[in-house]
């Protein structure tokens, strides 16, 4: 899950890039509200976290900007102005959650799940394909209730293709999930990531649907 971190606090927002790494997300940072459009207008993010005071305006201009444009992109909220009025304005504003600061990691990358799991209209986290199972909280995979070892780009491809089951992904959809908006993508990527995918989980798991991308192969559980 690809997350961009608005927040012009060096230290906070790298301690925030590695400790959401951890759980599974890969994380984009943006010190400004400029920083933060270019990369929204990359798109490819399932989720954002907004700071409020940005060296060039306001988190909730920029939240504004958004919600004016029809995006509903989920947006929490993290700031130290976290009284009652700050939060009914933030939310008012369009925001889908808020938590203030000092905040506990663990609960940060829950609730952002949670916006996540609600944007694509799931009641749970966990991800069934044909027993495949996907637990997004602990990183693990399992197939027929035995453990499957995955590098953290395999995970990631595969939970996109399974967020989505019986959607095609173009591979330009797949890399957004696997690079920034400023990362060099490698050109073959997709296709080794796949390649590993099939030999661990099975040939026919994955299907490439010629001239389009691919999608998870045959009928879910």
């Amino acid at each position: 899950m690809r997350v961009l971190v608005v927040e012009d606090d060096t230290i906070l927002s790298n301690g925030l890039a590695v400790g959401l790494g951890m759980s599974g997300f890969s994380v984009e940072i943006a010190g400004t509200c400029d920083q933060a459009r270019a990369g929204l207008r990359a798109g490819g993010f399932d989720a954002a976290v907004f700071d409020l005071m940005l060296p060039d305006g306001s988190g909730l201009d920029l939240l504004a900007e958004l919600r004016r444009e029809r995006s509903v992109l989920p947006v929490l909220l993290l700031t130290a102005r976290d009284a009652v009025q700050d939060k009914i304005a933030g939310l008012d504003a369009g925001a889908d959650d808020y938590l203030g600061k000092p905040f506990d990691l663990d609960e940060l990358a829950a609730r952002l799940r949670a916006l996540v799991r609600r944007g694509t209209g799931r009641a749970t986290a966990t991800l069934d394909w044909r027993g495949i199972i996907i637990e997004p909280a602990t990183l693990t995979v399992t197939q027929d209730g035995g453990p499957v070892r995955l590098s953290r780009r395999e995970f990631s491809v595969l939970h996109a293709l399974m967020e989505r089951p019986g959607a095609i992904l173009s591979k330009g959809q797949i890399e957004e999930k696997l690079y920034g908006w400023q990362e060099d993508v490698e050109s073959n990527t997709v296709e080794v990531h796949v390649h590993h995918l099939r030999a661990k989980l099975g040939t026919d798991t994955i299907e490439t649907v010629r001239g389009l991308g691919y999608r998870m192969g045959g009928s879910a559980s």
